[in-house]
């Protein structure tokens, strides 16, 4: 579904008439549950979702999947749909609900096109069994979900008292104490790939000391009895990809980074080093480890953008702080690519910088953000402000960045979905001209 959407899964139900599949919707700031039962279900060739319960009077959506050739099918979609007090609102339908339709469709048409293009690239290669933590994360969500379109089997590693996915069965899973390296459920044995994601947010509140050492323990410690856990199995697996960030560089102002740059010495410096340096043992024992360097991932469903998107759309997204601090980002998509990319060529070792080629600063950001969401940004923001809102956190996080770039990914044969900046954000928020 779409990013900007804001749509929340609560229960997948199975393709088969009769099974009901729930998820919540954003209406404003309204959430609102909507039930879609399925019906009029032909196995590879269409199925219908019928709305019963959710924001629209009526709604019916036809899904037809028509075999062209081999290589090629064709998919049209019929929607009938009715808003609540047809007589009294039926007439706003084409100035509210089909533009909201049409950048649906649109985005659906792209991302399966983007997913296939992707697919394709390692289509001669074997698909692999892989296992995942941080699997219920804003990154983690979107690559299960597109390792398991690409033909992958896909399993997810959960803490303890996680609760398991909607979509997932419970076979799929394996359980254990992140902090003792125990698994209490399933078996880490037989698989080819390891994707460790998990850890607490580091821009989710400020950064007292007891946060700070959360945000260390719960990167370092389960990297590290990960790491001696599958170094012992009998059979482990051939690949471990870990995940890290561009702040494993520091503040470095204007400096053109890339991964032969020297780690900085402050807070998330050190961190990423510890993270990075976690993984050794595995190393050691003959896995394949990739550092997976994240810079600013882009999407309404979390992270920076989730946070700028309010103050954006009232025309108060003017720079911040000055607004010359270096902003590396990257979209969803490409992150998940990249990640897939990474996993599929087994050539590609050590760390990679995920961020797009084309980095901007946070006044460039401001005025892109403001064009596409068609909102002037004229009010800056100090930074002082963000000092006293946020404090330590918002300095490092939100006043200071880094030039950054995906030396060893461009080099390894990846190509950017969106490399543009403009361009990631009309696509994951709707505004596509």
């Amino acid at each position: 579904m779409p990013e900007w959407e804001g749509i929340k899964p609560m229960n997948a139900g199975r393709l088969v008439n009769d099974d009901e599949t729930v998820f919540k919707v954003g209406l404003g700031p309204i959430r609102m549950k909507w039930i879609a039962k399925h019906h009029s279900v032909v196995p590879g060739e269409s199925f219908a979702d019928r709305m019963m319960k959710g924001p629209f009077g009526a709604w019916n959506h036809v899904h037809n999947f028509n075999t062209v050739s081999k290589d090629v099918t064709e998919i049209s979609d019929n929607v009938e749909y009715r808003l609540p007090f047809h007589i009294l609102t039926g007439w706003s339908a084409g100035l509210t609900v089909l533009p909201r339709i049409r950048q649906m469709f649109n985005y659906r048409s792209t991302r399966v096109t983007n997913d296939i293009r992707q697919i394709q690239a390692t289509a001669k290669l074997a698909r692999k069994r892989v296992l995942v933590s941080g699997s219920t994360g804003m990154i983690g969500l979107q690559l299960c979900a597109f390792l398991e379109t690409a033909g992958h089997e896909v399993h997810r590693l959960l803490r303890v008292n996680t609760k398991l996915p909607p979509d997932v069965n419970s076979t799929q899973i394996v359980r254990w104490n992140d902090l003792t390296g125990e698994v209490v459920e399933g078996d880490m044995n037989g698989f080819d790939t390891i994707i460790h994601l998990a850890g607490a947010g580091i821009g989710d509140k400020r950064w007292s000391k007891k946060r700070k050492q959360l945000i260390r323990d719960s990167r370092v410690i389960p990297t590290e009895n990960l790491s001696k856990l599958i170094s012992k199995l009998d059979k482990p697996p051939k690949t471990l990809m870990c995940g890290s960030a561009i702040g494993f560089y520091g503040e470095r102002g204007t400096e053109v980074l890339d991964e032969s740059s020297s780690p900085g010495n402050e807070f998330l410096a050190e961190i990423c080093g510890e993270w990075e340096n976690a993984s050794t043992v595995a190393s050691e024992a003959g896995i394949r480890v990739l550092h997976l360097r994240t810079g600013i991932v882009v999407s309404p469903l979390g992270g920076a953008l989730a946070k700028l998107l309010l103050p954006a759309q009232l025309g108060a997204g003017g720079p911040v702080g000055g607004g010359k601090q270096m902003q590396s980002w990257i979209s969803l998509d490409d992150e998940v690519y990249a990640i897939h990319h990474l996993m599929m060529n087994d050539s590609c070792e050590g760390a990679y910088n995920l961020t797009a080629p084309n980095t901007v600063n946070q006044k460039q950001f401001a005025r892109v953000l403001g064009r596409v969401l068609r909102r002037p940004g004229f009010m800056p923001l100090p930074g002082f402000v963000i000092k006293l809102l946020f404090g330590e956190m918002g300095k490092k996080l939100v006043l200071e960045g880094q030039d950054v770039r995906p030396t060893r990914l461009l080099e390894s044969g990846y190509e950017f979905t969106y490399p543009e900046l403009e361009m990631c954000l009309r696509n994951c928020l709707g505004k596509m001209k």
